[in-house]
């Protein structure tokens, strides 16, 4: 792709990087220019965590080079990277969970100084000259932890801009916004890219990238395989290239298999400073999609039915039958899984195998002998699920944390169908996975509606829920604001009701 050298800020050429004979890197290059918003999109695997490694000097190339602000180097390394001005936000955002806004953002610069003593009117001048860059007003003196993913992934772009970023890449970062939180991350976004900042921007949504773009590139199995202006991408053309493969665009789910008998009755439940007076119900085979902004009370609805949060008031109903939910044991009891939003630290154990997580929520079940489960019956229920999820692995012994994103979330569903759930609720079912792992497990929660399980889908992902759910809810300071049956179902309707 073409581009003005004069204004080339980092480039990597002809990259080469194996892992035991595996190239994760085969030839890519890529140029960043200043001012410039780059998009970089690929699926799970295609080799872009291992790029943003090179660049920023973690990892050392087999082969090729790196340039930056016209040097040549055959690696750089962290000190270099860091110097030379390249930020990483990963989407875990690294910040110090029990420091404060201003500390994150200034402590890093500070350290870099070679600060001895730490100065709370410095760092109170650089957190507020480094936030008024970008028009931003942050909670300077509340703890990281305490206040929204907005602020948190804001206080990153600070940390990065006071340690004069001069390339600064955002991995997924708009993973856990809103719309209009969505909207103000590509405002500050844009000044950025306006003041000279060559921004690195990697999704997995398509309208997202091209809705900020300058240019794109697309990795494939270590290559770059598309490159170019925005202007030259589309949905259709970017998920070809991503997969290698078209991918028809998707069509409403049909309701056919959905039926009129209910599942699950919720009667004006309330959650003691989270939720007041929400009702709904839920049929068998039917998938109810339920959204709302942060806040809104939307995961609590989750969390409480599954016996995560206490119920204060109301009742609920299963089959018709009132029942209690007080605890999670409750819940697993009266046939009700439950996959987390964050499935790396709520819903896997990442160092045991596959197997292992897979029958973690089951093993009451599992056949016993003297009171050890019998490893033959974990390993057959663990290989039944491996088909049944298309879990692609090579072994059911592999650690969890070696598989794609995609391919983790197939074992946290496959870990609560060994239970045979009636309910199943999801948060956030395809977050962080590639396009393809998404529409495979959007086809997968289809066919399970269909053989008559129940699913909650809790998400901010408009297009998705537009997609498969059956009805929306759209909740609102911890109740429900509407409900959308079939007919009302459309994307602008669903994005005006989070508006209002």
């Amino acid at each position: 792709m073409a581009n003005n050298a004069n204004n080339t800020v980092l480039s990597v050429n002809s990259i080469q990087k194996q892992f035991a004979g595996v190239h994760a890197l085969n030839g890519v290059s890529l140029s960043l220019e200043r001012g410039r918003v780059h998009c970089l999109a690929g699926e799970n695997g295609s080799g872009k965590s291992t790029l943003f490694k090179v660049i920023s000097g973690v990892e050392v190339p087999d082969a090729g080079t790196v340039s930056l602000d016209g040097h040549s180097y055959k690696s750089l390394t962290p000190r270099t990277a860091i110097k030379g001005g390249i930020q990483i936000i990963y989407q875990d955002l690294s910040l110090f969970s029990n420091l404060s806004v201003e500390e994150n953002i200034v402590i890093a610069p500070l350290i870099a100084k070679g600060r001895q003593r730490y100065s709370p009117r410095e760092a109170r001048v650089i957190a507020e000259q480094t936030a008024a860059r970008i028009g931003v007003d942050l909670p300077f003196s509340e703890l990281a932890s305490e206040v929204s993913i907005a602020q948190r992934q804001l206080t990153a772009i600070c940390r990065a801009l006071a340690q004069d970023a001069q390339v600064l890449i955002m991995d997924e970062p708009t993973t856990a916004l809103t719309k209009r939180e969505v909207d103000a991350l590509f405002v500050t976004v844009r000044l950025l890219r306006d003041q000279g900042v060559a921004v690195v921007f990697v999704s997995h949504k398509f309208d997202e990238m091209l809705h900020i773009a300058d240019e794109i590139t697309v990795l494939r199995n270590g290559r770059v395989v598309a490159e170019g202006a925005v202007a030259d991408f589309d949905h259709a053309s970017l998920s070809e290239a991503m997969t290698g493969q078209r991918i028809d665009d998707p069509q409403r789910r049909q309701t056919a298999s959905a039926s009129s008998r209910i599942a699950l009755s919720v009667d004006h439940i309330g959650v003691e400073g989270k939720l007041s007076d929400v009702s709904l119900t839920l049929n068998h085979g039917e998938i109810l999609g339920i959204t709302g902004l942060l806040g809104s009370g939307r995961e609590t609805v989750a969390e409480a039915l599954f016996g995560v949060h206490p119920i204060t008031s109301g009742q609920i109903s299963i089959d018709g039958k009132r029942r209690h939910i007080r605890n999670v044991p409750d819940a697993i009891e009266l046939g009700i899984g439950y996959v987390p939003g964050d499935r790396l630290n709520e819903g896997l154990f990442l160092d045991h195998t596959i197997a292992q997580n897979i029958v973690s929520a089951s093993t009451a079940a599992i056949p016993h002998t003297f009171g050890l489960v019998l490893r033959h019956s974990v390993e057959a229920i663990a290989k039944r699920m491996i088909e049944a999820f298309g879990i692609k692995t090579p072994s059911s012994s592999a650690p969890v944390r070696t598989l794609s994103g995609g391919n983790q979330q197939r074992v946290v569903l496959a870990k609560w169908f060994v239970q045979k759930p009636r309910i199943l609720i999801l948060n956030g079912p395809t977050v962080g996975v590639d396009i393809g792992s998404k529409q495979e497990i959007i086809s997968l929660l289809r066919n399970l509606s269909s053989d008559g399980t129940s699913i909650i889908i809790i998400s901010d992902d408009v297009p998705e829920l537009a997609e498969v759910a059956d009805r929306i809810i759209v909740m609102r300071n911890g109740e429900v604001a509407v409900e959308l049956c079939e007919s009302e179902i459309c994307q602008d309707r669903i994005f005006d009701e989070l508006a209002a």
